[in-house]
């Protein structure tokens, strides 16, 4: 459901806390993200600072120091907390943390704050004990290490992020963007959202389930791509498409483009047609009053039933309790 902690007076306060050997971009993500996130009238919804221990400089892996405003003390009245990914430490070492550092993201936490972390961060908070018994994600590369420290958390390195309950973890990199976005969405919707990603320059969502990119080579770049015939795709999701119109799109039999949108894209072209048709169809959900029988027919399901199947099958809701969840004007909630 969408997060009541949206409708708090002034903008939602988020403490980023930066540890010894920071990770630059994950330092930087939260500030970035969160600050294109405003309502139509430019007003910000999110108020992002940085602090840490004692209000000391830490050193950042990207050779630069960093000087806070703030000590933990600005986690007393953050309604956020953000842990970004650190490359150096006992938290990654030998699974523990300063007990100033344990206490007060404890007690953010019990008092009703939104925990969250970016990659390595993960490490932050199962030393403090908050992740104990939950489901949680890191970076893959850190996975083995992370299990031997922390037998109690039941790990997952396979997705983008997960959220349970209050608890948010990502994986490395860019996940922490996607989570930033996720949170943007729960806090205030898609529309809000979209703005912010395409400010970023990011893709609007991907699942937190999708599979990290794992020791996967990119593809080279050719003079050919796939990238129109999936533009062309996208403006005709209420028509059939085959995998022949695609291949004729790109001017490619269809074996050389069905090689070349794997490639391109890490999915078959009929994988990458029905994400496309769920996503449009959650906008749809999100941001109209169109029924679901019609939203089905505009993204090409066809029914009802293939839609709700979909929906269902991606990320475990029925259409209008998608809507309900997200829509501005929940009222109109059809069955």
């Amino acid at each position: 459901m969408r997060n009541n902690r949206a409708m708090s007076t002034g903008p939602h306060r988020i403490a980023v806390l930066a540890l010894h050997q920071v990770v630059g971009l994950d330092l930087g993500t939260p500030s970035q993200v969160f600050s294109t996130a405003r309502a139509a009238d430019g007003t910000p919804f999110y108020d992002v600072r940085v602090c840490t221990p004692g209000g000391r400089p830490v050193r950042s892996t990207a050779g630069f120091q960093v000087v806070p405003d703030h000590g933990l003390e600005l986690l007393d009245t953050a309604e956020t907390v953000i842990v970004p990914g650190i490359h150096d430490g006992t938290a990654l070492t030998a699974g523990t943390v300063e007990p100033e550092v344990t206490e007060a993201l404890r007690a953010a936490y019990e008092r009703g704050a939104r925990i969250m972390s970016i990659c390595t961060g993960a490490f932050v908070l199962a030393a403090a004990g908050l992740l104990d018994g939950r489901r949680a994600t890191t970076h893959w590369a850190y996975a083995e290490r992370f299990r031997r420290l922390h037998d109690r958390v039941d790990l997952d390195p396979g997705v983008l992020f997960i959220a349970d309950d209050r608890v948010l973890t990502s994986a490395g990199v860019a996940a922490g963007i996607d989570l930033c976005l996720h949170v943007i969405r729960l806090d205030h919707g898609s529309e809000v959202a979209n703005r912010a990603a395409r400010r970023c320059v990011m893709p609007p969502w991907r699942d937190g389930g999708q599979a990290q990119y794992i020791e996967q080579p990119v593809p080279k770049a050719t003079d050919t791509s796939t990238a129109g015939a999936r533009e062309w795709a996208r403006q005709r999701l209420h028509e059939p498409i085959a995998l022949r119109d695609l291949a004729e799109q790109a001017r490619m039999s269809v074996r050389t483009f069905t090689r070349r949108f794997r490639s391109e894209t890490g999915l078959s072209p009929a994988q990458w047609l029905l994400q496309q048709r769920t996503d449009h169809a959650r906008l749809l959900l999100e941001t109209t009053d169109l029924t679901v029988d019609q939203i089905a027919h505009r993204c090409g399901f066809g029914t009802t039933a293939a839609l709700r199947q979909q929906l269902h099958q991606r990320i475990g809701v029925a259409p209008s309790t998608y809507r309900r969840t997200f829509h501005p004007r929940p009222e109109l909630v059809e069955s």
